[in-house]
């Protein structure tokens, strides 16, 4: 399990973990960030992330891709 920051570019993994507060972990979820979802991680730019989240694209700042844990 390691942090999301840290996984390959156009890598497919399953969220493991996510270590935000609750209001956080809640608006994830409604965005499709989940334990257990499968996303693909589509670049890595200056700490910035591009996940593909179901029919979607979503862009995480460097701070929380670090508290979200994948395999």
């Amino acid at each position: 399990m390691i942090p999301l920051i840290y996984a390959q570019e156009d890598a497919n993994v399953t969220i493991k973990k996510v270590s935000a507060d609750e209001k956080t972990k809640r608006h994830l979820e409604n965005l499709g960030v989940l334990v257990g979802a499968q996303i693909n991680l589509v670049s890595i730019h200056k700490g910035n992330v591009i996940l593909k989240v179901k029919d979607g694209r979503l862009a995480l700042n460097q701070s929380l891709a670090t508290k979200i844990f994948v395999e």
